[in-house]
């Protein structure tokens, strides 16, 4: 998620099987149905939930998270933090409540008693207990209906105008993993931590609205409407574009997608839609998308070539991206932010971004495909490994494309801008470098004491150890040991721990002190 923290910068001018011998994960399949209700700004859902427990432990209660309820009222742990924080008290403003009500929870076909978190803010958690014990190896069928009643749209999930952002929307289970339950409440400042899953969901709607979804859309007359208008649109990016013509009553699209930690999905009437094809080095080929408000001389009309770039960009670098499909849409006019990334979509926030820094911000929430989705990292607790580690990438794609830098923008000088690439981002990380940076690296999301710093340390204080590293040891082999880590551990669930043994393996080096650095408190020495 790119946080916009530019006036605070500016104020201060061989794979090894056997280290992964015992890993295990949980695996979930979703079958979701849910009918959005555009007048009344509400969900009816139903979902159905297979839970393998691939675990060594016999449960005897799921976590679920039903985030929704984040929006409830001003007691909750969402709240309080936007309250504690100058910097986000401005988004509440202007605001309406949401919530997920209607639960009806079923463990294989027999209703299940469910318990309230004792922490009284967490109305967003609640305990499943499962009727009879889950064994290691087994599965159980988990189903429930549900109600949403969507937010007005200031923190990643509700409606803006005729816009819809469905995030964070559908009950979920908590991950459990080697150290337990990460049940954990809805935050602005601090992200997710998910399982993955197989997801089949279908969205009724009113037939008018364009749609764009984590996955692959099954309706093939309806995916079909879109690739054709979306191809002349990115064909004749100058003239005025082919739009979706809308049609009256409703109409249910089916997204299918395996193996990803979220599904999210978006709805507007206003959309122009562009398609084309990625061709990566594999010679594999993927869908890509831009959804992008019609009005006159959009930045937008770029975003297609954007999209590709990062996605070929990207697979060079860490590993080849995974996704049939790649996505970027625009988000309400009026709202700021940057962006917030799910599986093979991200949203952008940011309506006043000059070419290059559209591009950066749209590569920046593309690559979290690596460093959310592929790279299942716990982003709550360790959120550098999300957002650093993307954030080096971005500058990179940032230098090679522009000589430019999303953070310094216009600040930098011209003679600057003149250097050779390798040059130009020394300076760049020079700057930074000398940018106090208080807390340590790895501090978990929610302990940050504004958002500027969660920013400040997330993103720029990692890329800057990460460009430590690339100095010491050279780009190429900080490529290969990014190669490496990303074919050991895609589609799993790496720690600090796991990506330091896999570095270590690639690079043949002992890193002990540099990930100390990790728990280093102002400047690096």
């Amino acid at each position: 998620m790119k946080k916009n923290i530019l006036t605070l910068i500016l104020s201060f001018i061989s794979l090894s099987i056997f280290a992964q011998e015992g890993y295990w994960q949980q695996h979930l399949t979703y079958n979701i149905d849910v009918t959005l209700n555009d007048t009344e700004k509400s969900l009816t859902g139903a979902e159905t939930i297979v839970y393998k427990n691939n675990s060594p432990s016999t449960l005897e209660f799921i976590w679920f998270h039903i985030w929704p309820n984040a929006y409830k009222n001003e007691t909750t742990a969402l709240f309080q933090q936007l309250k504690n924080d100058p910097s986000r008290k401005k988004k509440l403003s202007k605001y309406t409540y949401g919530n997920l009500e209607d639960l009806s929870f079923k463990i294989n076909g027999a209703a299940a008693k469910t318990e309230a978190h004792p922490n009284p803010q967490y109305i967003d958690i609640v305990k499943v207990l499962l009727p009879s014990p889950l064994k290691p190896g087994d599965s159980i069928t988990i189903n429930s209906d549900f109600k949403v009643k969507l937010p007005s749209y200031f923190s990643r999930s509700g409606y803006a105008e005729t816009q819809f952002m469905v995030t964070q929307w559908y009950p979920k289970p908590a991950v459990f993993d080697k150290d337990g339950w990460h049940e954990f409440p809805y935050l602005d400042m601090g992200e997710f931590y998910s399982e993955y899953g197989d997801y089949r969901v279908n969205i009724t709607l009113p037939a008018a609205y364009v749609l764009a979804a984590t996955g692959v859309m099954q309706n093939a007359e309806e995916l079909e409407i879109y690739k054709s208008i979306g191809a002349r649109n990115s064909a004749n990016k100058e003239g005025k574009p082919f739009l979706y013509e809308p049609k009256t009553g409703t109409k249910k699209i089916s997204y299918a997608i395996n193996n990803v930690p979220d599904f999210a999905w978006f709805a507007d009437k206003d959309l122009v839609i562009q398609y084309d094809t990625v061709k990566l080095a594999s010679g594999k080929m993927i869908d890509a998308f831009s959804y992008y408000h019609n009005k006159k001389k959009s930045l937008w009309v770029n975003s297609i070539d954007y999209i590709k770039d990062a996605t070929r960009k990207y697979s060079e670098w860490i590993g080849e991206y995974d996704y049939p499909v790649v996505q970027a849409i625009e988000g309400p006019k009026n709202n700021s932010s940057g962006g917030m990334e799910y599986p093979t979509i991200t949203l952008i926030t940011s309506p006043d971004a000059k070419a290059t820094s559209l591009d950066a911000i749209i590569t920046h929430e593309v690559g979290h495909n690596w460093f959310m989705s592929m790279l299942g990292s716990n982003e709550r607790m360790h959120t550098w490994q999300d957002e650093g580690l993307n954030t080096y990438f971005q500058f990179r794609y940032e230098a090679e494309k522009y000589k430019a830098n999303s953070i310094f923008g216009d600040a930098i000088p011209a003679q600057v801008k003149e250097l050779p690439t390798d040059k130009f981002q020394a300076s760049i990380y020079n700057a930074l470098s000398s940018i106090p940076m208080k807390s340590a690296i790895e501090t978990p999301a929610a302990n940050f004491s504004t958002s500027d710093e969660y920013g400040l340390i997330s993103y720029m204080k990692t890329a800057l150890w990460l460009y430590l590293l690339e100095s010491a040891v050279g780009r190429d082999k900080i490529d290969l040991a990014f190669k490496t880590y990303f074919a050991q551990w895609k589609n799993k669930h790496p720690t600090p721990e796991d990506m330091k043994a896999s570095f270590e393996k690639s690079l043949g080096s002992n890193l002990n002190q540099f990930f100390k650095m990790l728990h280093t408190e102002g400047q690096f020495k």
